[in-house]
């Protein structure tokens, strides 16, 4: 989790927005883009025609958008923010062509909010809504699996993952009969610390997963040592977790001069800087982007369209941003 002092997009927005922001429409993100570094030309964000970029869920006919909504933290802004925000990016995502939401289970009171947004008519058949299991005890596993269900309103779930590997040994029968009966599409397992991609592996290489979800950015790039090529070795899907290390990055990059060359992949802003670095990697199926920001959700489709880095391009990012 980000230190409470790190700064977030938010703040580092803020500290630039001064530098000479250009107002209007859209005008945040242009004051992102620019004050970041003059040199490179403002990118407004995605191509207003053109849907975001699939990718195919390994072994199935079926593909999905290469960003998506991880709705960890706005989901946890209900009770203070309501569900507005939340559903202004889901919209955006829409917009461009996504629907992968990531969710994780909270307080009944908050998801029953959240419910209501995921099964309004505008949203209710669109999305891809991946669901966990993130509890102790099997009784309380069924419990949450139960819970997932009434948030979507329907029996059959896309994604059905056990959460940071908890419980695992518990919850695993269950999630395979599950999936057997056919109330999981597909099911999985995630990770989001480093710490614990040994017994990750293990688990790749012992359980028939149909999806990953990793932690990995340009500033935590270790899953591409071992995880990553055998996800694709294995014919998993990927989702990926921690883009922006949960908003410590922009801690990091505050204050930071966005390198010309990045113009080479198509990037202009920070956040595009670690997720084109993300979607370079041919194992990654979807990056998961945590944001109640309308705008930021624009930036973020962004990084899926133009140009990615190489491997030659990727180490010289990697070794850019080592000492921030």
């Amino acid at each position: 989790m980000a230190n409470p002092s790190d700064p977030t997009r938010r703040d580092f927005l803020a500290q630039i927005a001064g530098v000479g922001a250009v107002l209007g429409p859209g005008g945040e993100m242009l004051a992102r883009t620019a004050s970041v570094n003059p040199t490179l030309p403002p990118r407004p964000g995605p191509p207003q025609q053109a849907p975001l970029p699939t990718r195919p869920i390994p072994g199935t006919a079926e593909t999905l958008p290469i960003v998506g909504l991880g709705s960890s933290k706005p989901v946890l802004e209900i009770p203070t923010e309501g569900t507005d925000p939340l559903a202004a990016v889901i919209r955006v995502l829409l917009e461009h062509g996504g629907r992968v939401v990531d969710t994780s289970p909270r307080t009944p009171e908050i998801d029953a909010e959240f419910s209501k947004v995921l099964t309004a008519p505008e949203f209710r058949d669109r999305l891809f809504v991946t669901m966990k299991i993130n509890t102790n005890g099997e009784a309380v596993g069924v419990e949450q699996m139960r819970q997932n269900q009434m948030l979507v309103g329907r029996r059959t779930l896309d994604l059905l993952q056990v959460e940071s590997l908890r419980d695992l040994d518990t919850h695993w029968p269950n999630v395979l009969g599950w999936k057997e009966s056919g109330e999981a599409r597909h099911i999985g397992v995630t990770v989001s610390n480093n710490r614990q991609h040994d017994r990750f592996e293990a688990v790749m290489r012992s359980e028939p997963l149909d999806f990953v979800q990793i932690n990995y950015s340009v500033m935590e790039p270790q899953a591409e040592d071992r995880l990553l090529p055998l996800a694709q070795d294995l014919g998993m899907a990927v989702l990926i977790n921690r883009p922006f290390m949960n908003g410590s990055y922009f801690g990091r990059v505050s204050g930071r001069t966005l390198p010309e060359w990045a113009s080479e992949f198509d990037c202009a802003t920070w956040a595009q800087f670690s997720l084109k670095y993300i979607l370079a990697h041919p194992a990654v199926t979807c990056v998961l982007t945590e944001t109640t920001n309308p705008e930021h959700m624009e930036d973020n489709v962004a990084a899926g369209f133009g140009r990615l880095p190489d491997e030659a391009m990727k180490r010289r990012m990697r070794q850019f941003v080592a000492g921030f």
